[in-house]
Order: C-alpha cells, then structure tokens, then sequence
C-alpha cells in the first residue's frame, strides 16, 4: 500500500515514551519530516541525538497551562505546515477515588485532555486554512471498559473520545479527518513492571494472550495519517488483542 507521506510534518507529543519514540522511527522511515516534544528537556536532547537535526524539536510541559499555551502558540507560529497532530501525550497516577487526591486528578486530566484542547486550538486554524490536516489521538481501551484505580486517567480518555466526535463534526467540511486509536496493554516499562501473577490476571482477559507492540499502534497511525484513510472521521480504532470487541 502506497502511503504517500513523504515530506509530511507531523507534530508528535510525548516523543520519548515507548509508542512516542516507535511513532517518530516509522514516520521517519517514511520520510516525514517530525515536530518532536517532550516533557523533559534531557530526553528531548536524547531524543535529538537519536533522530537528527533534520526535524525540530519543542519542550512541552503540559502540567503548566501558562507554559503550554505560549509554547504551543510559538510551535504554530513556525509550523503553519503542520501536516498530522498526534497527541500521544499521557499520564497516569492511579488510586482509589476514594483516596485520590485533588492533585492526583487535576494532573492526569491536564496531561492527557486538556492538552490536547490547548494543541488543537492552536494548530487547527493552520490546517483550516491549508484547507488540509489531520489529527490523531491516542486513548485507551481504558476509557470504554473503566479500571479500578483509574478513574482519573479512564475520566480523560473517555473525554478525549467525546471531544474528538465533536470536533470531527466541526471541521468535516474542511478536508480535516480526525479519529482516536484506543491500545490495550502494550509492551512498555510498565507491563515490565508487572510481576507473573498480575500478568496472567490481565492475560486472561486477552483472547490473543499476548500485549501488543508500541508497532501495533505506529502501523495504525501512518494509515490514518495517509491519504488511504481520507473518508475517515471521527473513529476510534481499538488495538487490544481482543480485549474489548465492540
């Protein structure tokens, strides 16, 4: 399949985690040029070292609104040719919601929702006015199905989902396509963190009886970024091994 992204500037957050870092290896393998943030200036420089000086590269630290807003309004002011947003960016902090702390709260659903609000207010009125673009967000199995500790980070998923319906409707008519992709559990540090017992109980949900690979979700996301997905809007793509089937 021809994906035709050559030369596309694609705008990835949250560059430095496990899907971040296997999203900017694929698009480069086809040969976009990437707008890459992070959170942390250090894995922004190791980033750097790793993919080049072919593609710029922005801190963004979504925990300060203040911050973001000014540093996303720069990203766009010297990117009106951003091509693709992905919002990969997360966070979690999980605990009961009985235990929870206001803190605990308001910093999920400010990395993982109110960051994309501030990104695509900031970016979309380029792509209006290209008359092109795409944008794609990364939620989770998570904001469908709930999860025990994690009504926080479940709260900004499900947003994410519900935002972006809305806004698929908004901007249909401006040759503007934008859909979600939900992983399940994927290989990361923290399914390493897991000890055989806590596997085999999240195993056993799983029809493939497998995690996915940050791959998995990197494969979705140049198809939705090409051409080929060009009658596509306001989906969610689910990659979860079977987990969830809707």
């Amino acid at each position: 399949m021809n994906l035709n992204l050559k030369n596309k500037k694609i705008l990835i957050t949250g560059a430095s985690g496990g899907i971040g870092k296997v999203l900017c290896e694929k698009f480069i393998e086809y040969e976009c040029q990437l707008i890459i943030t992070s959170s942390n200036k250090e894995r922004l420089g190791d980033l750097k070292n790793l993919f080049g000086s072919n593609h710029l590269y922005y801190q963004l630290n979504f925990s300060n609104k203040v911050e973001l807003i000014s540093n996303v309004k720069i990203i766009a002011k010297e990117n009106k040719d951003i091509d693709v947003l992905i919002n990969n960016a997360g966070t979690t902090k999980d605990n009961l919601l009985l235990r929870m702390t206001d803190e605990q709260w308001n910093d999920v659903i400010n990395v993982n929702l109110n960051s994309n609000y501030h990104l695509i207010k900031a970016i979309i009125p380029n792509m209006i006015k290209n008359k092109s673009g795409n944008i794609i967000g990364i939620t989770s199995v998570i904001a469908v199905i709930g999860n025990a500790g994690q009504s926080n980070y479940a709260a900004s998923k499900a947003g994410m989902i519900s935002m972006y319906k809305s806004l698929a409707l908004e901007v249909s008519l401006r040759n503007i396509n934008i859909n979600l992709i939900a992983p399940g559990f994927i290989e990361s540090s923290m399914t390493d963190k897991l000890n055989e017992s806590q596997k085999k109980l999240i195993m056993d949900k799983i029809p493939m009886k497998k995690f996915g690979s940050p791959l998995d979700i990197a494969n979705i996301a140049l198809f939705l970024a090409s051409y080929q997905s060009s009658y596509i809007t306001g989906q969610t793509f689910h990659v979860n091994g079977g987990m969830l089937m809707l």
